[in-house]
């Protein structure tokens, strides 16, 4: 996802929602029951089900959320076109049908995507969903107050670059949807997009029936096309209140359980009450779960040694990386061999022992996550073991003209979160100090620290950066980094390494015309592998997501696609 803070933010987010927010190869839970710590016994209908956050869930309207994978709250609302597939691990990285009887179907190209909805789906009053109100709720997120959302829609549509939604539009919306009947819709591209059916996940897809649609204050009741709907929506999604929306079928929705008869989703809590709570598991937290909140390194290791909460912890992988990123442009960056050099000098023991341990973090030498769904290939282009080689780093500095060693600024966000914060940077800083590299720490609150290193005016030399999935694919996750026609000037700029290579874009534009998606993967991992030749970033760790629940929660699934518990699959009874 685009600025992971922000996911880890909407995951994550994943999850963010995540997704995001934060939103995270292999995953799902480790040393306990993967029916959770209630035992065997089958799951059963009933009971409420408590969620706590600490990050409200904002925006509660499907043309402003940003999410991976449609989110985990917002799902259980929000039904999509395709959906991820509700399993641990790998086979969670797949992508499925929601709303549709399939995940589409492509034109040659790829430029054009054909959908049928399936039969007999009906909103939480009984009327039918159409593909009409498919349309018109895609429509809607053009809207400048609905502003939130993915950007990919404006992007690949034909019209969608100039088209501002149906407030100001008051004619038959965008003519790159069509919706022939009430059960087919079809999209126009303006370019091959082989992972459509990804960007249909995303809640935007969700159905929206014009008549109900009352703009901004639509999120305070969304009309559900899921399992459940909005009873309750105070301060702005810091307190949700989701029962049984008895129009729901089952026989139209194979990803979602929905066992409890009720969701409280209760936000705005600090991240250690949460988990206080959730390991007391008293009263209602006994059946609490959290979709934001992990176990930091100190409560890990009080968990750790507790074999019944230890019982109860999930473990996940979501696709993000934290990395070193250069700016070549700046001095004495411009010099590859310096980028080399700092590449061989680093010490991922001492980073990853800064990230909360290596139960919270994996050594990384890859840009791509190390799962397979991105297409992760393994490479080490300047292997430096697990303590780095300040040696080779002395040689290619001397190589470069800097035989006495040089002096640099290393800027970083003072927020505490184990990922740009001050614990990496002095990780870095004293790893480079033994290859003769003085680094001088420069920390800016978060804003700044966002502000300063998206734009291309004031993108420092070298900078802690971080970055995250919109849906578990290599594209997502190298375009936005690499292609260099997504070097914004005048806006929020994340190609940082300010690559314009012909080759790498025109593969990438090769990739989208992919419907293999398995055949994707493997060209996202090479074009990876080539890429990190340049230099242009040191891949530092991927972080694991340890997350505790109540001690009365069943079925706990935990896929690649979130790397979090997915509460669509949670019993409580």
């Amino acid at each position: 996802m685009r600025q992971p803070s922000v996911i880890a933010r909407r995951v994550a987010a994943a999850s963010v929602s995540l997704v995001v927010a934060a939103g995270a190869a292999a995953c799902g839970p480790e040393d306990n029951d993967a029916k959770g710590a209630a035992g065997d016994s089958k799951p059963q209908k009933g009971g409420t089900l408590t969620v706590l956050n600490s990050n409200p869930q904002e925006d509660f309207d499907p043309a402003r959320l940003y999410t991976s994978g449609g989110g985990n709250v917002p799902s259980l609302v929000f039904r999509t076109l395709t959906t991820r597939n509700r399993e641990d691990g790998a086979e969670g990285a797949k992508v499925v049908p929601d709303l549709a009887t399939d995940t589409g179907r492509p034109s040659k190209n790829a430029t054009v995507w054909t959908y049928t909805l399936k039969k007999g789906l009906k909103y939480e009053d009984g009327t039918a969903i159409t593909t009409a109100d498919i349309k018109y709720g895609i429509e809607r997120s053009f809207a400048a107050e609905l502003s939130g959302g993915a950007p990919y829609l404006r992007d690949w549509l034909i019209g969608g670059a100039d088209y501002q939604g149906p407030y100001k539009d008051k004619g038959k919306g965008l003519d790159s949807i069509e919706t022939p009947d009430e059960r087919t819709i079809v999209f126009h591209l303006n370019k091959p997009e082989g992972e459509f059916p990804y960007l249909a996940t995303q809640t935007q897809f969700t159905p929206v029936p014009k008549a109900k649609d009352n703009g901004t204050k639509y999120e305070e009741h969304p009309v559900s096309s899921g399992p459940y709907k909005v009873v309750k929506n105070e301060n702005d999604g810091e307190r949700l209140t989701l029962e049984r929306n008895t129009h729901w079928s089952a026989a139209t929705d194979e990803e979602r359980k929905a066992y409890p008869d009720r969701i409280d989703v209760r936000s705005g809590l600090d991240s250690s009450v949460i988990n206080q709570r959730l390991s007391a598991s008293q009263g209602a937290d006994a059946t609490a779960v959290t979709t934001d909140t992990n176990l930091g390194p100190a409560e890990l290791a009080k968990v750790t040694g507790d074999k019944e909460l230890a019982s109860r912890v999930g473990t996940g992988h979501f696709g993000y990386t934290n990395y070193l990123a250069f700016n070549p442009k700046v001095k004495p960056f411009d010099n590859p061999k310096v980028r080399q050099a700092v590449s061989y000098a680093i010490d991922r023991s001492s980073v990853i022992n800064a990230a909360g341990g290596s139960s919270l973090a994996e050594a990384a030498t890859t840009y791509l996550p190390n799962q397979k769904s991105f297409g992760y290939t393994p490479y080490d282009h300047f292997p430096a073991g697990k303590s780095g080689d300040p040696a080779k780093a002395k040689e290619l500095l001397k190589e470069a003209g800097y035989k006495n060693g040089l002096t640099i600024t290393l800027t970083h966000s003072n927020s505490k979160d184990f990922e740009t914060s001050p614990e990496i940077a002095t990780a870095v800083q004293d790893a480079l100090k033994k290859a003769g590299i003085t680094v001088k720490l420069q920390g800016l609150e978060e804003n700044d620290y966002k502000d300063k290193i998206h734009s291309v005016k004031t993108e420092p030399g070298l900078f802690l950066a971080h970055w995250g999935a919109d849906w578990p694919s290599g594209g997502p996750f190298l375009a936005p980094i690499f292609d260099g026609r997504q070097i914004v000037k005048d806006g929020a700029n994340f190609n940082t390494g300010f690559l314009n290579d012909k080759s790498v874009n025109d593969e990438i534009d090769a990739i989208n015309k992919l419907t293999d998606l398995d055949e994707a993967a493997k060209r996202w991992g090479a074009l990876d592998k080539k890429i990190g030749e340049q230099a242009l970033t040191v891949p530092l760790f991927h972080p694991v997501y340890k997350r505790l629940y109540g001690k009365d929660v069943k079925d706990i699934v935990i896929s690649d696609w979130t790397g979090v518990l997915d509460i669509s699959q949670v019993a409580v009874k």
